[in-house]
Formats: structure tokens, sequence, C-alpha cells
């Protein structure tokens, strides 16, 4: 989202698609074909594939990081026009510390420009920016400016973009016992079940994903919102993140509409009321 655009938010029933696509083009062919009623409301993508990407071309890793931004750019503003909930893009895990440092030091400062040249859209977009991890963790540099968008956009009450940053799911857990055990220090404590810890993780106050996206053709989650994933649909998809764009978002969104989401559950026929098939409980 380069620049200061402003987004024209709609209703979900009076979504135009002329803002998600131009006229005639391949992406208002899918955007048609969505069921603006049955939108997920929080969206989790790994954007995975920035190095493979930048090998491919023969170009340094770095590289593919900053082509990379350009897909998050696309992403946050079209699903910003979709209007969902949420949207938390998994940036920076705790295992990536293992990188060559330059590579490390290169991201961060992607996000610091980011962070700088995207501010005032998502303001002016009513988008309201949150990190999650152990990012108060990173270099100060960083941190300051996370914390500035962080109170920048407070007041926003739009869609919630996370970015994921020093992050792990396991960790993620574990400082949500570290501080429940506090409380119950300090007298504080309640019954602990799923709904007390759920108000400890990061993602608090917000709704579970509904739908994963990794790129880049690897099938796994690695140790993103495990807990906040229990339900989600996963969408395993060969794009290169660099390559990401809205029509990828849309495709997802479309297999994500052709699923049964039962929770658990079954069909009932809507005379009988018996169940119309025999699922598993976990199913």
């Amino acid at each position: 989202m380069s620049g200061r655009r402003r987004l024209n938010y709609n209703s979900a029933l009076m979504i135009d698609a002329g803002q998600l696509a131009d006229a005639g083009s391949p992406e208002e062919l899918l955007v048609r074909r969505l069921d603006l009623k049955v939108l997920p409301r929080h969206v989790a993508i790994i954007m995975d594939g920035n190095g493979r990407w930048a090998e491919a071309r023969g170009l340094p890793r770095v590289h593919g990081h900053r082509a990379g931004v350009e897909a998050v750019r696309d992403t946050v503003e079209t699903s910003a026009r979709l209007e969902f909930e949420a949207l938390t893009l998994y940036a920076f895990s705790v295992e990536n510390w293992k990188r060559p440092k330059y590579e490390v030091w290169a991201l961060m400062n992607l996000l610091k420009e980011y962070l700088r040249r995207e501010l005032e859209t998502l303001i002016e977009n009513n988008i309201h920016f949150s990190p999650l991890g152990r990012w108060r963790e990173l270099d100060g540099s960083v941190v300051a400016a996370l914390e500035r968008a962080q109170d920048a956009t407070r007041d926003c009450d739009g869609m919630q973009l996370n970015i994921a940053l020093n992050y792990s799911g396991r960790c993620e857990i574990v400082d949500a016992c570290r501080q429940i055990v506090s409380d119950w220090a300090s007298g504080k404590g309640t019954d602990i079940d799923e709904e007390t810890l759920g108000r400890y993780l990061y993602t608090a106050g917000q709704v579970d994903p509904d739908l994963l996206i990794r790129t880049s053709g690897e099938a796994r989650i690695s140790n993103f919102l495990l807990w906040q994933c229990a339900y989600a649909e996963f969408d395993f998809i060969d794009t290169l993140w660099p390559d990401f764009r809205r029509r990828h978002l849309f495709e997802a969104i479309l297999d994500y509409q052709s699923r049964d989401r039962r929770f658990g559950g079954v069909e009932t026929d809507p005379v009988a009321g018996q169940p119309t098939e025999r699922v598993s409980e976990a199913d």
C-alpha cells in the first residue's frame, strides 16, 4: 500500500467487485464467484518462499525479501477491501535467528522501512496494527518502530493487522501459562479453562483464524498460531510469496468456501432431522 490511498469500505453485502479488480480482468472473474456473505473473518498467512524466489533468479536472498514487501502491500489492501476482521502475517519466527546475520539485519530494516512508508496509509484506512510474539526482545530501533505504529493506530477500529515477529506458537502458550501462574500468585487467578487461556494469548480478544494460507508449496504450519488454528482451514499453495497477489487470495477464499465446516458436528436432513452422513468425533 505505497502512497496515501483511501479505501472505500462497504458492508460485506455491498462490496463492489470494481473495488477489488479491474473490469474484465481474471481477478474480476474470481471476485464475482466469491460469496461475499461467507468470507473468512480472520486470515493468517505464512509468507514463505522469498529466498527461493531470489535464488531462482540468481539474486541474493535479501532481494526476495524486498520483493515480498509488494505482496504484503497488495494482500493488506485487498484484505481491508474485503473487510476481514483480522489479517495475521508470519514475518519472523524464533527459529529464524538461525539465518545469516546479514539476512536478519536486512529483514529488520525492511520492516522498519515498511512501517515508515505505510503507517499513514494504515491510519487513513482505519487499520489497527499489532505485533505478535516476543517482539520486545528485538533491536531497540525495531521495537521503537513497532511501538510507534501500534500507538499511532490505537484508535483505529477497522481491520486488525497482526505481524508475527520473533514468534513461536509454543512460546506463546508458555508465555500465557507463565502469566496465569503469576496472576495466581498475586491473588488474581481464576479457574483455568480454554476461555481463560485464550485471554492470555497474544491474540486475546480477536476471533480465531478461519483460513490459514502457506505459500511456496510447503505443507506444514511451522509453529504458527498452534492454539488459534485448531479449526482453521489450511490452504497450501505452490506460489512463492513475492509472486502472491490478490488473485491468489481470491482463489484461496474460493477453496475455503467450497469446504464443509462442521466443527465436529454433522449435517442434518432438513426434512427428517437426521444426520445425512456419519463422521468421526474429530471430523
